[in-house]
Parts: structure tokens; C-alpha cells; sequence
């Protein structure tokens, strides 16, 4: 049984829970909270993923904790403070700053310990960025994604390493498994996307903005020749304006037929059991890059950037390939290579891909490292 002092109630604050790695890894701990027989709260504004929270038995409280007004934000933090006392929550895990905030005041009041995850390094160009930004540096314990996460960290807002935690993002081997993905799956997805059975798939998946790196792989394409296509897996931006200036791009360089714009996709198992090799071509560095991982549990060859946490999870020449940022020769070179595998190559490359996940980027490793954290902070 668990005391009143050592009651594993942990309340996790985020903006919304429609899409993405932050509400992802927000699921996951709900499930490993109240797997470990503790009790799970989310406050969000709501979204997609709500469903998703309660099927793991936690409880969700619509709560908008997106704005940056200085009396929104003492407002949400009497609701959080009134929350944690009703619940008897006992760690305040913040996953963005502006509920961190609130939640950091809530924390304050109410004494329960403050944790935060910083699920990517934030811009601080503007005035007083850098002390919005801080609050994320401010928790009993500060977990970073990924090493090139903690440095940054550790080198803008002088985190102790003694408070810091790296635990890196991981993915369920039991979803991302090729052996678990019908064919019928691939069919479905392959027809759905008008792909000929003979084409090699070059797949990038990720939401279409520019810091992604579509452009560069359609001008990668463009100089590769061939049959190859290259699917672009993930929701437009904006308006679309930028998937129309990638079509337009693609139009010129003579390659329009060969780029499909796949849009959401809710089966990635599927959509990377159907390509021949993921690229994930950021021109900026990617906090973590889950998808790199993903593919890589499933077998795929992946081709990354040199740079940011995507490329602490591929060793090159073994399980992969990292190329210079922006360059669209290189990457090229490197998706040549990785089409051209025989059959036994890149079987050989599959399995060591796959076997690096296992090893140190699954969920359950992730949910286990945290658990860890809480369980040091109620201590």
C-alpha cells in the first residue's frame, strides 16, 4: 500500500492533446502511472487524444492553459492549485511552458513537486524569451529527450546536472514490428496513394514545413533519375502554401509525377512497412526525431541529417545514414546507396536497426526512466 507521502498522483499539464510527440509521450505516461497502481490527471484544453488518455485510466480535465497572459496564467494556476488539492496530486509534470507556468505557481502553493520534460529547444531571439523559456529550467527535476536537448539546456539556463534526466523518447516494438503488419495493410495504404507495385518508395514523414526538409529531398529526387517516388506522409501547414510552393518545385524540376503529397496518415506501421527507405532530411535539428526510431524498429533503412537527436539514434554505415543538413547532393548519394542494397544488405541493416531500438528506445524504457524520476522526487 502507499502512503499519503509517497502516493505515486501525478498531474501532467500540456496545451492540447491533438497530435504530436508532446501528447504522445503524455499518453504514455498516463498508462505507465496507472500501470504502476498510481493515479494519472491531464489538464489540456482537449483534442483527438483525449480518448486515447482515458482508455488508460487517467482522468482529464479540460483546462486551457495556452495563454501567455500574465492574469490568465495566475487565473489557470488557482484552478491547477484547487485541482492538486482535490486530487491529493502529489508531482506536477509540466510538458510546455505556458502551463508550466501556471503549474510552477500551482506547484508553489499547494507543495507538490514540480518536474518538467523539454520536448525541444525554444527560440530566444526575442526580449524576454529567454525568461519565458526559463520556467522549463526551473523543475525539482529537468528530463531532456536527448542529449543535444540537455546541452542546450544545460548551456542557456545553467541547469545542474544533478537535476537533470535524459531519457530519450521511444516507440512500442509490438506496434512498430514488420512481422505484425498484414500485407493487406501495405495493399490498402500503396492503392489509397496511387503507387505502381514496382516503384521504390522514398518516404519522409513529418508535417510540411520548411524545416523538415521536403524541398531538399524533391531536389534530392531530381537528381537521383529512375522509378523512384517520394511519398511525403504528414498534415499541410498554413493554408497549404507551402505544399504548394513544394508542388510548384517539383513541377520545375521536371519530377511532379514522381512526389505524392500523402497527407495524415493514422497507420505509420503500415506506411513504413511500404517504403523502401525513410529519409528524415531536417534542416534545423530535430529535438528527438521519434520517427527515426519508428523506422527503424520496422526495419527501414533511415537517412538523417547530421545533427540534433535524430542523429544520436542512427550509427551511421550500421543502422543508417547521416548526411550534411541542406545539402541535396549528398542525400542523394546516400538514398542511391540505400536502394541499391541486395537483399541480404539490407536485411543485415534492418535487423541491426531494429536491434538498436530494442536496446535503448522503446516506451517501456522511456516510461520506466520516468517512473524512476518520480519515484526519486517523492523520496
Amino acid at each position: 500500500m502507499q502512503t499519503a507521502a509517497n502516493a505515486l498522483v501525478v498531474l501532467q499539464v500540456l496545451p492540447a492533446l491533438e497530435t504530436g510527440g508532446v501528447e504522445r509521450g503524455t499518453v504514455e505516461m498516463a498508462a505507465a502511472i496507472t500501470g504502476a497502481g498510481g493515479r494519472a490527471l491531464v489538464a489540456s484544453a482537449g483534442g483527438r487524444m483525449v480518448a486515447e488518455v482515458e482508455r488508460t485510466g487517467a482522468r482529464h480535465v479540460t483546462l486551457s492553459l495556452r495563454s501567455k497572459n500574465p492574469l490568465t496564467v495566475w487565473r489557470n494556476a488557482a484552478r491547477l492549485a484547487t485541482l492538486i488539492r482535490a486530487e491529493g496530486v502529489r508531482i506536477v509534470h509540466a510538458r510546455s511552458r505556458a502551463p508550466a507556468w501556471s503549474a510552477w505557481l500551482a506547484a508553489r502553493r499547494t507543495g507538490a513537486h514540480f518536474l518538467t520534460t523539454w520536448h525541444g529547444v525554444y527560440g530566444e531571439d526575442l526580449p524576454l524569451k529567454r525568461h519565458y523559456n526559463a520556467i522549463m529550467a526551473r523543475g525539482e527535476r529537468v528530463i531532456a529527450i536527448s542529449r543535444y536537448v540537455a546541452r542546450q539546456v544545460v548551456e542557456r539556463h545553467g541547469v545542474d546536472p544533478a537535476r537533470l534526466r535524459v531519457i530519450p523518447r521511444g516507440v512500442d516494438p509490438l506496434i512498430f514490428d514488420p512481422a505484425r503488419v498484414t500485407p493487406e495493410r501495405v495493399t490498402q495504404l500503396a492503392r489509397g496513394w496511387g503507387l505502381a507495385p514496382e516503384r521504390k518508395v522514398v518516404m519522409l514523414p513529418g508535417r510540411l514545413t520548411e524545416w523538415k526538409g521536403q524541398g531538399v529531398m524533391i531536389e534530392a529526387l531530381a537528381r537521383l533519375g529512375g522509378e523512384a517516388c517520394l511519398v511525403l506522409v504528414g498534415p499541410e501547414k498554413g493554408g497549404g502554401a507551402y505544399a504548394r510552393r513544394l508542388r510548384r518545385q517539383a513541377a520545375a524540376l521536371d519530377v511532379g509525377d514522381r512526389v505524392v503529397f500523402a497527407g495524415r496518415c493514422d497507420d505509420m506501421p503500415a506506411a513504413l512497412a511500404l517504403a523502401d527507405v525513410v529519409v528524415v532530411p531536417s534542416v534545423k535539428p530535430e529535438p528527438f526525431g521519434r520517427v527515426v526510431v519508428e523506422a527503424q524498429a520496422m526495419g527501414k533503412p533511415v537517412i538523417v541529417t547530421d545533427q540534433g537527436g535524430a542523429a544520436e539514434t542512427v550509427a551511421a554505415g550500421e543502422t543508417g545514414w547521416r548526411v550534411p543538413p541542406a545539402d541535396p547532393a549528398a542525400l542523394a548519394e546516400a538514398v542511391a546507396a540505400a536502394l541499391a542494397l541486395d537483399e541480404a544488405g539490407r536485411s543485415a541493416l534492418g535487423a541491426a536497426a531494429r536491434g538498436a531500438v530494442l536496446a535503448r528506445y522503446t516506451t517501456q524504457a522511456m516510461q520506466q526512466a520516468t517512473l524512476a524520476v518520480y519515484r526519486e522526487l517523492l523520496a
